[in-house]
């Protein structure tokens, strides 16, 4: 018989809905029944993707035996990470206060009623191995302790929220820190660079977009030689490694291995509209045809696989199908000689390293560029255009053959915030490569977030199957607003103008910590919960108060609108402390504090529409990581002090860094010239 879930929008907790757990979604009946019996909850944490969630499920969750011990116990709840960040956020950080560890995917907490955790782990097995106890087992030992050792849970617990507290900021320095903590921040980044596969730190090697964003902005401002190589050689390791699908587009979320050959195979719409926008800058700066490429092949993914029909974009796909990790995505030998001919094979395997031993599981391949395309060509005695032609059919039927096979599953529900991400990397890159095709994607997503999960002056967190709900968080609006910034570039509609102010006026009301300073992760309504945090660190994700203090400082300039100024210096006063203590760990908000202590430059473009289209895309095929650039047509009257410029003969181009504008300037060659950024 199926249990509470199966009415719930998020696909994950739907696939628990058969489980013979007695399974509550957070919510306050769930809670009244552990206070009224004075049980534990067993709190499970995870998301639709995730592989290790899958394994505890059909392990566990879905063994008769180990529901019975779950059920007599404890009060079991199931959640959703991705539609309620907020729990998450608060046990992913109890649980490495109580064990000394990182969390991770699937969270496994128990809490006494009152909410407040005692013990917690990730992944548990059904039996015992990897060091790791079994399942049932631990179970009944920690239902003993909880009804033997009352007091020193109380006692444990009460030390623990002090802790938990602690990491609210709450006391703001007397101004934002200087600017040599982006040095000191970038040297750190510098310290953990592999220089010989890319990427930050070791093995498992995650993309860390914010961090490769901070180092190519700096190095463009700077004429920095050295983190310019940084974040452009780990994105072209990255786009000729594993963790890039090769086939069918698109980034997974992280590689196993230091050398980015093997992925954890979930695709994740946080981390591809990043990447989007940070491969569209590096072919900026570089010009290199493979980052040109990842993001032809990107977008085609996002618009084929993740776009719903309603236009907004759907969270994930899954690691597994068919209850294996990565099948959907490796090959053997035998499959691709089936596929190609002997001339697409000649070409095509030497270049995806399949004529060499095979990396997955010792007897498949997961497909990355081990030789060039141009050094196979020559070895082979093939030009390299009929090279380029063979290995494009290649491709094409390879990518035809695995589309045949049984996909991953698809998590089709909308989130506002990862949306958001993606509008703005589907934007920034339409912006680039002058794609229509990609502009008219971010917009349908844009107009689809504002027309479902905009309700009167309210953002809602995620949709599905015609409904929305839940509460929304910081990370929505301030990613939101982010967009809006860039579709105001790709395409400015006073539109979207004013919602950006819309969203701006929410963020201060329902976020803002107007004591204190910052934002809190939770609006001023929301449920109560035994903590309300307050991160400013970068995660999986970017800082909601770094991005919030970013956009609403570049906000603040567009509209003329000091309190959104005032907001953002609160944000960067009030986390000073901690970013001088780890700056690196702060890059989006490093961000916000590089505009602090310099303005960005406002450009806005006047003047007969196609002429200034010209001017426009001139700009776009610049890098210029601080700047905004608004083409307003002459027809629009109503705007902004800031943006209100006179109409004149001609295009014409007002230059200005805060409050200090340069004389109109008529001949696009002088605008580059004064624009174009040192290196």
């Amino acid at each position: 018989m199926p249990n509470r879930l199966a009415h719930e929008t998020s696909p994950y907790l739907q696939q628990h809905a058969d489980n013979p757990v007695d399974w509550y979604p957070w919510g306050a009946e769930a809670l009244r029944r552990a206070r009224d019996e004075n049980k534990p909850i067993l709190l499970s944490v995870g998301y639709s993707a995730c592989h290790w969630c899958h394994v505890m499920a059909h392990e566990s969750f879905e063994d008769p035996g180990i529901a019975e011990v779950m059920n007599r116990h404890f009060i079991n709840i199931k959640v959703d990470r991705e539609e309620r960040p907020d729990i998450d956020q608060i046990y992913q950080m109890a649980h490495q206060l109580l064990t000394g560890r990182p969390g991770g995917w699937p969270l496994t907490m128990f809490l006494a009623p009152d909410q407040k955790p005692f013990f917690g782990g990730t992944y548990f097995p059904r039996t015992p191995r990897y060091n790791l106890p079994g399942f049932a087992d631990l179970l009944e030992q920690v239902a003993r302790i909880y009804a033997e050792q009352g007091d020193a849970i109380a006692g444990q617990n009460a030390e623990l929220m002090q802790v938990l507290q602690r990491t609210v900021p709450a006391t703001p320095a007397g101004h934002p820190p200087s600017a040599e903590v982006i040095d000191t921040a970038l040297q750190a980044l510098l310290s953990q660079f592999d220089r010989q596969y890319g990427g930050l730190g070791d093995a498992p090697k995650f993309p860390h977009p914010a961090e490769l964003e901070s180092a190519l902005r700096e190095a463009a401002l700077r004429s920095d030689a050295t983190l310019r190589g940084l974040a452009v050689f780990t994105l072209r390791q990255m786009a000729l490694g594993g963790i890039f699908d090769q086939l069918g587009g698109g980034f997974y979320r992280y590689s196993t291995d230091r050398y980015w050959s093997i992925p954890h195979f979930e695709k994740m719409l946080y981390d591809n509209g990043p990447l989007l926008r940070l491969c569209a800058d590096a072919w900026l700066v570089t010009g290199d045809p493979l980052f040109a490429h990842v993001c032809e092949q990107t977008a085609a993914w996002v618009m084929r696989e993740m776009q719903s029909p309603e236009g907004g974009y759907y969270s994930s796909l899954d690691a597994d199908s068919e209850h294996r990790e990565g099948k959907f995505y490796v090959w053997l030998r035998d499959e691709v000689e089936s596929v190609l001919t002997e001339p697409e094979y000649a070409i095509a395997a030497p270049h995806y390293g399949i004529d060499g031993p095979p990396n997955f599981e010792g007897h498949a391949w997961h497909l990355r560029i081990i030789r060039p395309l141009d050094e196979v060509a020559r070895e082979r005695g093939v030009e390299l255009e009929r090279a380029e032609m063979l290995l494009q059919a290649a491709r094409a039927k390879l990518f035809a053959a695995r589309e045949g096979r049984p996909h991953p599953g698809r998590d089709e529900k909308v989130l506002t915030a990862w949306n958001a991400l993606m509008i703005q990397g589907m934007a920034h890159a339409g912006r680039v490569f002058g794609r229509a095709d990609w502009l008219d994607s971010a917009r349908r997503a844009l107009d689809f977030v504002r027309a479902a999960l905009w309700r009167d002056g309210r953002l809602l967190a995620t949709y599905k199957n015609g409904e929305a709900h839940l509460m929304s968080y910081l990370d929505d609006h301030a990613f939101l607003l982010a967009a809006l910034l860039e579709q105001l570039q790709a395409r400015f509609d006073i539109e979207d103008l004013r919602f950006a102010a819309a969203l701006g006026e929410a963020l201060l009301e329902r976020f803002e910590d107007r004591a204190s300073g910052g934002f809190f992760f939770t609006a001023h309504d929301h449920e109560p919960l035994i903590v309300r945090p307050k991160p400013g660190y970068d995660n999986a994700t970017p800082s909601g108060n770094g991005v919030a203090a970013f956009a609403l400082q570049r906000l603040g300039y567009l509209l003329g609108a000091e309190r959104y100024l005032r907001a953002a210096e609160g944000c960067l006063r009030l986390f000073a402390d901690q970013i001088e203590q780890h700056p690196s760990a702060f890059t989006s908000m490093l961000a916000a504090l590089a505009e602090h202590h310099r303005p960005p430059t406002l450009v806005v473009l006047r003047g007969e529409p196609d002429a200034m289209r010209t001017w426009a895309t001139a700009l776009d095929r610049q890098y210029l990581p601080a700047t905004l650039v608004l083409a307003i047509r002459d027809s629009l009257d109503d705007l902004p002090e800031p943006l209100a410029k006179p109409k004149r003969p001609g295009v014409n181009a007002w230059v200005c860094e805060g409050v200090s504008c340069l004389p109109p300037i008529g001949e696009l060659t002088e605008l580059e010239r004064t624009l174009r950024v040192p290196g």
